[in-house]
């Protein structure tokens, strides 16, 4: 029988942790012993970007574009023309529009609309609908992160009866707060070391369930009392007192206290990946620029508070501001975000957009940008509206953050050297992504 999802999870995390100690060898169980090492000699990689070599489209583009294509199909779609030229057209068309719109003196302006109004004509406003996550080890759901805590935890009570020290160890660090998740790790962890080390001990096997170690510790903890019954204890009442007693007879045979101590010490997060929400717009579309609240580490009464001392202190302090006191104010300022919106605009008038974690690294941009290109070995440059050019080799390995590209900016994409007389630049397939709004 296949190994459980459970299971695949900690063998995987003790491969990362051997490819990190330099000793990676193949599989095996949490139990087994280890393999001899490889003779073998590894030579360190270079740290150097290879461009991503692929044929297809990426999980994110093709989730979109099914995603697309399903709104196509829907009773209650718009009339697009979906063609290329079509959409040449309508972004030319667009792009005249803008042009004039910038030319003309906007002076009046438009009546304050009721407070409801005004929130929905907000929501309507956002970039993104939200931030979005995937998670391979469950599904193939794309969700905001709460919804997939849930049904993390869902997922986790299923496995009980499959796994259940092994589950166990899971439920404990991800569905309890992290620093009593840690404090009761740590004391369970001394519970079965104490019984490993002293096997002969008779004090080491029981627990009175009402000492306010226990209850403080352990019990207040969602999955530790499957641990310990995992881990051979059973409950019983002693001088009318709940207690816990350690029996080897108990301990379920898929494990041993040696592999449950190490999965407890292992255990992790179940790690949740941050979807790209790909989408390809036209110029008008481009315009909305308000963020969702999921972008942000504050809430959103303390950004408007920040927002009005702001304005209320910009006229004097505008003056007297030195350079550092304008770096702190920037460094406030992108210190409220969690996410980052990026927008490369194509000369043809397109925009490709993608929501990154504001400390990836900006080559993950770059191979972002790179996978949706119908040319991917072409060479490419990305250029802020200013003028400053990000290079693939100098910026790679600096954070969105530590380049300040934070909430959003906007890219100018530039082909380079003998890619400069490409005239095509997204992927037909990303093309097609483009909607009516």
């Amino acid at each position: 029988m296949a190994p459980s999802k459970i299971k695949n999870f900690f063998l995987k995390k003790k491969a990362e942790a051997k490819l990190k100690l330099g000793v990676a060898g193949p599989g095996r169980k949490l139990n087994s012993e280890a393999p001899p090492p490889s003779k073998a000699s590894s030579s360190k990689q270079k740290d150097v970007y290879i461009p991503p070599k692929r044929n297809e489209l990426s999980a994110e583009a093709k989730a979109a574009a099914n995603a697309a294509l399903a709104r196509f199909e829907g009773k209650d779609k718009k009339e697009f023309n979906t063609s290329l030229a079509a959409i040449r057209a309508q972004v030319r068309k667009e792009l005249e529009a803008e042009r004039k719109a910038k030319e003309t003196d906007h002076t009046s302006e438009q009546e304050t609309p009721e407070p409801d109004t005004a929130a929905q004509e907000a929501r309507s406003d956002y970039a993104v609908r939200g931030v979005f996550f995937r998670c391979p080890m469950i599904g193939d759901e794309i969700l905001p992160y709460k919804e997939w805590k849930g049904k993390i935890k869902e997922f986790l009570y299923e496995q009980l009866a499959a796994d259940r020290g092994l589950t166990a160890c899971l439920i404990i660090y991800n569905c309890n707060p992290k620093d009593k998740a840690e404090v009761c790790i740590e004391t369970l962890t001394k519970c079965i070391e104490n019984i490993v080390n002293n096997p002969n001990e008779e004090k080491y096997k029981k627990l009175r369930m009402s000492n306010r170690m226990f209850c403080d510790k352990i019990k207040v903890c969602e999955g530790s009392l499957d641990f310990l019954r995992a881990a051979g204890f059973a409950e019983i009442e002693l001088d009318n007192e709940p207690h816990l007693i350690w029996s080897e007879d108990n301990i379920d045979p898929e494990c041993s206290l040696e592999v449950l101590l190490e999965a407890l010490k292992a255990a992790e997060t179940i790690p949740v990946v941050l979807d790209r929400n790909l989408q390809v717009l036209l110029p008008s579309q481009v315009k909305r620029n308000n963020l969702p609240p999921d972008f942000f580490r504050i809430s959103a009464e303390e950004i408007k508070r920040e927002q009005q001392l702001r304005t209320e202190a910009i006229e004097q302090a505008q003056i007297l501001k030195t350079k550092a006191m304008r770096e702190r104010e920037e460094l406030r300022t992108i210190n409220r975000y969690k996410f980052s919106l990026i927008r490369v605009r194509f000369p043809n008038g397109v925009y490709l957009q993608g929501t990154f974690n504001v400390y990836e690294k900006f080559g993950q941009v770059w191979e972002f940008v790179q996978s949706c290109l119908m040319h991917e070995s072409a060479e490419f440059a990305l250029l802020l509206p200013g003028g400053q050019k990000f290079d693939e080799r100098e910026d790679l390995d600096k954070s969105l953050y530590d380049l300040r590209l934070v909430p959003t900016v906007v890219f100018n994409f530039m082909y380079e050297n003998e890619s400069k007389n490409l005239t095509d630049f997204l992927k037909e397939e990303l093309m097609l992504l483009i909607q009516s709004f």
